[in-house]
């Protein structure tokens, strides 16, 4: 049933006019003045390029095998990716790295770490993803930290096209599409002799195609959370997960641990360390205090006001005190990022590259990536049609995460009225997401369970009537009263509940779903307004990088 016809019978509410159609092909276009949502289309000097990459196993797009990336048979097969590189003459040798593992977090800290080395004067090259709203995100280069050119990208790949199609008929095709990515992206550092790149690994570590870095060329090792994302994959456990993340631990390279960690998930990292004879470094240590003080604007979005404190004393003798640190990345996980890229900063310190205290300061404050929690500026609002509304992009979507976007937004805005739009990849914890939202208690006036194309495809998409689904399971488990667009018995029974529920503050949180995007933005805006009254309320779009992607998108077409 579609929301639009729950909400038409209903005098209180007043239905925008008819908007154009759901998006079902992922297609980016304009109907009329109206506005579709979808991902951003490449440059069309990419048409090649990407013609080549969309032809190659993705396993963002489809999904990643039961222990694949687990140091067993299993396993990726990282030989496959040495004898790449060997072939392209192995550039992941001619560049200092530091490698970023992590359930959580790891893009956010690569993004400070590199702005603090940008800031000291050195070329930095970062590799990450996913992108948002093109490839070239996801490779980095030089002293400003733009995203490399179409050009750049483009004349690299004809440079080397030869010299896959080779490597890919002497692996009867089975290179996939982040294995050539990684070796584009090492290629292009070695060729602008970065002083240093920044790498994250896409899943694990231990047999993630990033891990081909020798000891010889890795500055620091960073691990920055354990969690139970991509878990079948990882071996099933939570030991596992750190196991398969502690594979980016070399010998005799410092480790620095964001945290914290469970006390046996620690043991697991501090051990594969000692057995490497790496020294160990961890911002969650108790001599180490990150503080939020306070929320002020910045160039119309929210900021936080942070006081960090690094004092280590075991293995290295690292100290910095920064005060009034103002963070454009919200929240205390953020702070938790901005503190463990502080400590990999003063451990290359310590090393012996030169890196000022202001240039750390200068690096985190100088930090911002898209969809993290993103507040949309009043112009870019109005230009999605949604007028007055306060609306936060952020990619979360493990419990995790939305534990934290919670918290962000309870900081941000306590006294807000608020409504969720959701979109999720099959491969993730529904019930656990809906469960840290749905026990945040009764702000969340709406969700809307909607649908986003992932990686391109829809073979992980999740339908929205399937999250609607674990959405009602999980307020059944918790006890939270909801009024949601699916019925035991006819869907007029509950057009007449929604109907006499839906303008009432104190009834439960409206449940719906409904495959549009443009349409649950809408109607969640209309919902907010007449629930809230004149208070404050936000609009929290959530659950995937790829739904945020499909926003912005809309936003520069």
């Amino acid at each position: 049933m579609k929301i639009m016809g729950l909400l038409s019978r209903h005098a209180t509410f007043h239905p925008p006019q008819p908007l154009v159609p759901s998006i079902r092909d992922g297609a980016l276009r304009q109907v009329g003045s109206k506005r579709c949502f979808s991902t951003q289309s490449e440059d069309p000097e990419l048409n090649d390029f990407m013609e080549y990459m969309d032809s190659l196993k993705n396993y963002e797009k489809l999904g990643v095998p039961s222990g694949s990336g687990t140091d067993s048979e299993d396993g990726f097969d990282l030989g496959r990716m040495r004898r790449l590189m060997e072939r392209l003459g192995n550039p992941q040798s001619k560049f200092m790295a530091v490698h970023i593992a992590g359930t959580k977090g790891k893009g956010s800290t690569a993004a400070f770490l590199s702005n603090i080395l940008r800031a000291e004067g050195y070329s930095v090259g970062c590799y990450s993803s996913p992108h948002i709203q093109t490839i070239r995100e996801r490779i980095s280069l030089g002293g400003f930290g733009a995203p490399v050119s179409a050009k750049t990208l483009n004349c690299i790949f004809l440079q080397f096209k030869k010299t896959l199609d080779q490597a890919m008929e002497q692996e009867n095709g089975s290179i996939s599409h982040f294995e050539v990515l990684t070796a584009i992206a090492f290629t292009l550092f070695a060729q602008e002799r970065v002083d240093f790149a920044v790498i994250e690994a896409g899943l694990g570590g231990a047999r993630d195609a990033t891990n081909v870095i020798s000891s010889s060329g890795l500055a620091a090792s960073v691990i920055t959370s354990i969690g139970e994302e991509h878990l079948d994959a990882l071996g099933g456990s939570l030991e596992s997960i750190a196991i398969a993340k502690s594979g980016i631990i070399k010998h005799g390279c410092p480790l620095v641990l964001g945290g914290p960690f469970p006390l046996h998930i620690d043991r697991i990292l501090r051990d594969k360390a000692l057995s490497m004879s790496s020294p160990v470094v961890s911002a969650s240590d108790g001599g180490n205090r990150s503080t939020i003080k306070g929320l002020s604007m910045l160039n119309g979005r929210p900021c936080q006001s942070c006081d960090l404190l690094i004092q280590v004393e075991r293995d290295f003798k690292l100290f910095i005190e920064l005060l009034d640190v103002k963070l454009c990345m919200l929240g205390n996980h953020q702070l938790k990022n901005a503190a463990t890229a502080a400590c990999a900063a003063l451990c290359l310190r310590n090393l012996g590259w030169r890196i000022s205290d202001g240039s750390i300061r200068v690096g985190l404050e100088n930090t911002f990536l898209l969809g993290r929690s993103q507040f949309l500026t009043s112009r870019e609002t109005e230009a999605l049609g949604l007028h007055g509304a306060t609306v936060l992009l952020d990619g979360a979507h493990t419990k995790e995460s939305a534990n934290a976007l919670v918290n962000t937004i309870r900081m941000t805005f306590p006294e807000a009225s608020l409504a969720l739009v959701v979109a999720m990849a099959s491969d993730k914890d529904h019930i656990g997401f809906a469960r840290e939202f749905l026990s945040a208690g009764e702000r969340f006036r709406a969700v809307f369970l909607t649908e986003a194309d992932i990686a391109g495809g829809r073979s992980r998409t999740t339908p929205a009537s399937l999250l609607r689904d674990c959405w009602i399971q999980a307020s059944k488990e918790l006890g939270v009263p909801i009024v949601h667009n699916r019925s035991a018995k006819s869907e007029e029974d509950f057009e007449d509940q929604f109907v006499s529920s839906a303008s009432k503050a104190e009834c439960g949180t409206i449940l719906a779903a409904d495959s549009s995007l443009n349409v649950s933005l809408k109607i969640a805006n209309q919902i907010l307004r007449e629930r809230s009254g004149n208070g404050r309320s936000v609009i929290m779009v959530t659950g995937s990088l790829h739904i945020v992607s499909m926003v912005l998108a809309a936003l520069n077409s």
